[in-house]
C-alpha cells in the first residue's frame, strides 16, 4: 500500500490516528521541531504528552532532528519526567539531518516533507499552515531500508567521516 497524504490529512491520519496506536517502537525523524499540539478528546495538547504515554506503555521512542528546539518545546518537554529519565525514549540531534520520516512497529511509515511543527503537520488553521504532502506505505522492503539508514545514522555511522563536526553541539560517536 502506498497513500498520498497532502496537508491536513498527514495531521489526521498519521498523528491524530497511527501514532498513539503504536505497540512496539516509534521512530521520528525531522531537520525542525517545534512545540507541536495535538488534539486529544476535546483539548490540545503538546505532542510531547503523546509521547509520554507511549513510553509509559513501553514503546520505544527515538527521535531523531537536526537542530534544538525552541524554548516552548524545551519547556513542555520538561514536563514529562518519562522523556528525560526513561531509557525507552531516546534523541539524537544531528546537524545533517533534512530527512522526515516516521516508522511505527516497522509495519508502517511516512515520508513527508512536514517537519515536527503545527504549521508542517498540518495541525494549525488552514490559512496559516504549510502546504506538505507525505507518502504512507507499509512496503516491508522500503521501510527495512528506512530502518537500517536511521540505525546507522543512531549509532553514528555517519559520524566518523563528517566534515560538520565543527558545527555539531554533540556529535553521536
Amino acid at each position: 500500500m502506498h497513500k498520498l497524504l497532502l496537508n491536513e490529512a498527514v495531521y489526521h491520519e498519521f498523528f491524530a490516528d497511527r501514532i498513539p496506536q503504536a505497540q512496539k517502537f516509534l521512530w521520528i525523524i525531522t531537520a525542525d521541531i517545534k512545540d507541536l499540539h495535538v488534539v486529544r478528546g476535546k483539548r490540545s495538547v503538546p505532542f510531547l504528552s503523546v509521547l509520554s504515554e507511549l513510553v509509559e506503555n513501553s514503546v520505544h521512542v527515538r527521535l531523531i532532528h537536526a537542530k534544538e528546539p525552541g524554548p516552548r518545546f524545551r519547556k513542555d518537554f520538561d514536563r514529562y519526567p518519562n522523556l528525560i529519565h526513561s531509557p525507552l525514549f531516546e534523541r539524537v540531534l544531528c546537524p545533517r539531518v533534512h530527512t522526515k520520516a516516521i516508522i511505527i512497529d516497522g509495519r508502517e511509515m511516512l515520508l513527508t516533507s512536514a517537519n515536527l511543527t503545527g504549521a508542517g503537520m498540518g495541525a494549525k488553521s488552514p490559512f496559516r499552515r504549510n502546504f506538505e504532502f507525505g507518502i504512507h506505505t507499509n512496503d516491508r522492503a522500503q521501510i527495512s531500508e528506512m530502518m537500517t539508514f536511521i540505525d546507522n545514522l543512531y549509532l553514528g555511522e555517519f559520524c566518523r567521516k563528517c566534515q560538520r563536526r565543527s558545527v555539531c553541539p554533540d556529535p553521536i560517536a
